[in-house]
């Protein structure tokens, strides 16, 4: 185990907690110390959740490890099952009690509980969050819905939506966009889980023609047991951006045995804008503009895909933290002829970057950190994130409407980055320093003293070493990436910033230093 500030994911038993939180009817007994309890903070400070999570802390102390944290654990179980009433009851420990082998499964047998109890075992020290989540759905899906027989005249245009839950980034927004879709073709939900659905919404799981899998690192496992125990096909396909969502919607349409449709399905749920969007905006903003993308596998390649194919990025560095799903990301990296990253150290995501050198970072929370530091424009694809990753306005990421958000989410940003390289460009213009007036004012803003780096070299030689400056070819391609009307400005300035080094011919990195000296 390593020791660090920052983290991509928590425990497993954070996993459990964000699948307890957000079920109906279900409760969480956690087996933890006192200072366990930070977990809540997760939800009802990030999430910005109305209530605290369905979860009851043992929070045993230290003076209590003298006695038995057994008994604590024992009345912690039958005391939220006469003050909460829940369906269904999780018990498992957190990292810190899981020490004490106190064994929570064991101990809630030895009880005359009402209610259907789940054990959970999660090794704290060998599996992370996400895992944590999976195995807890699995063990639901498994408790309630793996004793029922399966209806022989079940509808085909019947599914299940498994996967989004408590804590994940837009899935809230996410299952609201892909019900309309679906709806809008016809197709018939019956459960989507585990958000918003009870211990009774899972037993009727094997009641659907098909399950489709929006997020593969919550629902995979669960749904393969379905198609094992049940026979129960599944949609894999993820529909995030316009191509995926065309595809997503292709695959459910032949799953459930509808015709394909003739006009297409942009309309519904929505209008397709990025489309038009991307080919109306200045190639200068987008087309080949170099991005590094790091999240989770789902929303770190389906970033790729988006930023290679819909936007005309080109794709500088994939990477993911979660390890169980190296093989899809190395497979996507080698598509985009890059270097796959699988690491949960953000040192080594930060390097990387800087190795890569973007002109936008597409992450999590850790990478907006990152980009911040580094001057380069950012946007938040994927979890971990932070309290402004849930906005109050509808914001989804999967459908018609979610390329859009993307769009919006990606480009302006980057846009955003080239305003500021301008204030960079004309900090040191007579009209635009930062002590200037608004020139609709009509201020007697005098030419300032700091008009231009020239002034610190002597005139006359400058002049003859800006005369003579050259440029090498991939230089001159860099500086065509400059907006038209600021390009004169930043050669200007880059041929005056290697004149006064004495740098003959200009690269790409005297280009770089020269805007980063002007930034100052």
């Amino acid at each position: 185990m390593k020791l660090t500030m920052w983290t991509y994911e928590g425990p497993p038993h954070v996993g459990a907690m964000r699948v307890a939180a957000s079920m109906k009817g279900v409760h969480y007994v956690l087996h933890a110390p006192q200072g366990d309890t930070y977990a809540d903070l997760l939800f009802t400070m990030i999430e910005r959740r109305q209530s605290r999570p369905p979860v009851t802390y043992t929070t045993f102390q230290a003076r209590d490890l003298s006695g038995s944290t057994a008994d604590i654990f024992k009345s912690a179980c039958q005391e939220a099952v006469l003050r909460f009433k829940p369906e269904a009851l999780l018990v498992g420990s957190s990292c810190t009690a899981e020490l004490l082998q106190d064994d929570p499964g064991g101990l809630s047998r030895t009880l005359d509980i009402s209610v259907p109890v789940v054990p959970l075992e999660l090794p704290s020290y060998q599996k992370k969050e996400t895992w944590g989540a999976a195995e807890t759905f699995y063990r639901l899906v498994r408790s309630f819905a793996g004793h029922g027989q399966r209806a022989t005249d079940i509808a085909p245009n019947s599914c299940n939506i498994l996967g989004p839950t408590s804590l994940g980034f837009r899935n809230r927004d996410d299952i609201t966009e892909i019900v309309a879709l679906l709806k809008g073709i016809g197709i018939d939900i019956r459960v989507v889980a585990p958000l918003g659905a009870s211990p009774i919404d899972l037993s009727r799981l094997p009641d659907a023609a098909f399950n489709i899998v929006l997020y593969p690192e919550i629902a995979d496992v669960t749904a393969r047991w379905l198609q094992k125990t049940y026979g129960m096909p599944f949609v894999s396909t993820v529909p995030i951006g316009v191509g995926a969502t065309r595809q997503f919607l292709a695959d459910v349409r032949q799953m459930a045995g509808l015709e394909a449709s003739d006009h297409g399905d942009a309309s519904l749920g929505g209008t397709d804008r990025l489309t038009w969007y991307t080919k109306s905006v200045d190639s200068n903003y987008l087309t080949n503009k170099r991005v590094f993308i790091f999240g989770d596998a789902t929303h770190a390649i389906a970033a790729a895909r988006i930023a290679s194919r819909e936007l005309g990025f080109k794709v500088c560095g994939l990477g993911t933290y979660m390890r169980e799903f190296a093989r899809d990301v190395r497979a996507a990296a080698l598509e985009y002829g890059v270097e796959p990253l699988i690491s949960d150290d953000h040192l080594e995501v930060e390097q990387a970057i800087i190795d890569a050198r973007p002109e936008l970072v597409l992450g999590t929370q850790m990478e907006r950190h990152i980009a911040k530091r580094l001057r380069v424009p950012c946007a938040v694809i994927s979890s971990p994130v932070h309290v402004q990753d849930f906005p109050a306005r509808y914001s989804p990421q999967m459908g018609f409407e979610g390329a859009n958000v993307i769009f919006d989410s990606w480009v302006h940003p980057l846009m955003m980055g080239l305003e500021e390289h301008l204030l960079s460009m004309f900090r040191d213009d007579f009209e635009f320093h930062d002590n200037a007036s608004a020139s609709h004012l009509h201020a007697d803003g005098a030419a300032p003293a700091a008009l231009s780096v020239v002034a610190s070299t002597s005139a006359s030689t400058v002049a003859d070493l800006v005369e003579d400056a050259s440029w090498t070819s991939d230089a001159e391609k860099e500086l065509k990436k400059i907006p038209f009307f600021v390009r004169g400005k930043a050669r200007r300035n880059t041929e005056a910033f290697a004149a006064d080094r004495g740098i003959n011919p200009i690269t790409v990195e005297t280009l770089y230093d020269a805007k980063a000296h002007f930034a100052r």
